[in-house]
């Protein structure tokens, strides 16, 4: 297929995840002050968008704490620098199962389930601009747990946050899951503009080799507006596929944590890198304002 490049593009920074890594580097923040601080560190240095997820801040671990994301939010918006908001809803369908001669019950340790009205009530709460959605059930490697979203846990999912005004961030994982985020369209469930991020080369969803990720982008309908990353060594140079297949870009600490051999990076110097590579090709790199006018946001306060 012809190149289709976007004349402008935006960089979205996702800041620190759910992953085991909150032991492998010092940059890796768990607190709402530093994810906050590494949120605003990044959006100065180019980052239109920041995607946080939240941890517990004495151990690390991932959170759904209703508590620190407000902290966290209240955070960012206090700043001075202007960054579009997105915060994750993939937490709350993690399930391990026991040993593969005795599967049940489901081991407790690992195990997070909730409901859908649980696992969203965070943006209820905080009210970000941008919330992700992750459009379908995959083996992760890591922890070798089974990320679960059924389509009646996403159908609710994506209703309550169409109705709470947010703009629905799909996370597609392999073809299958574009192929039900289509259905959720259908279905009126999502709404225009329509947002897609194409999640490459994790355990054990779509591969991150360039036929795949054109397999990928061949079933992104015409209209709606996406972005597309892989991890670890090959988030740089995902960063130049995806602009080359028409895509955003978004790199930080969630996907990798290095900024070259034997160097750990910070959010800040990944977002740099990514942008020093955007420019080299010619292409603008958007500020948040344009990102809000292209998706229609309105920035806003969380309830009283």
């Amino acid at each position: 297929m012809p190149l289709a490049m976007r004349n402008n593009v935006f960089i979205t920074a996702a800041i620190t995840g759910s992953g085991g890594t909150q032991d492998r580097s010092p940059h890796v923040p768990r607190s709402p002050r530093e994810i906050a601080d590494a949120a605003i560190a990044a959006a100065e240095a180019g980052a239109a968008v920041v995607h946080c997820h939240v941890r517990d801040p004495d151990t690390g671990e991932p959170a759904r704490d209703v508590d620190l994301y407000r902290e966290l939010t209240e955070y960012i918006r206090a700043s001075n620098t202007d960054v579009v908001l997105n915060l994750t809803a993939g937490m709350g369908g993690d399930l391990v199962l026991g040993s593969p001669e005795a599967p049940l019950p489901p081991n407790p340790v690992g195990t997070d389930m909730a409901g859908a009205t649980e696992r969203i009530a965070h943006l209820a709460a905080c009210l970000p601009e941008i919330a992700t959605l992750d459009c379908g059930t995959m083996n992760f490697a890591e922890a070798d747990y089974v990320m679960t979203n059924t389509p009646g846990t996403l159908r609710s999912m994506a209703s309550q946050m169409t109705d709470l005004g947010i703009q629905i961030e799909i996370e597609a994982f392999d073809t299958g899951h574009l192929w039900f985020a289509k259905q959720l369209v259908e279905e009126g469930l999502i709404r225009d503009p329509v947002m897609v991020q194409l999640c490459m080369g994790i355990p054990w969803g779509a591969p991150d080799d360039l036929n795949t990720l054109m397999a990928m982008v061949n079933n992104v309908p015409p209209g709606w507006l996406y972005s597309a990353f892989s991890i670890g060594k090959n988030q740089m140079p995902y960063v130049g596929a995806a602009v080359l297949a028409g895509a955003n870009v978004r790199v930080g600490l969630e996907d990798n944590l290095w900024l070259e051999r034997g160097v750990l990076a910070s959010n800040a110097q990944l977002v740099e890198k990514a942008y020093g590579i955007i420019d080299a090709m010619g292409v603008g790199i958007m500020t948040p304002e344009e990102v809000r006018q292209e998706l229609g946001l309105i920035k806003r306060d969380p309830p009283a």
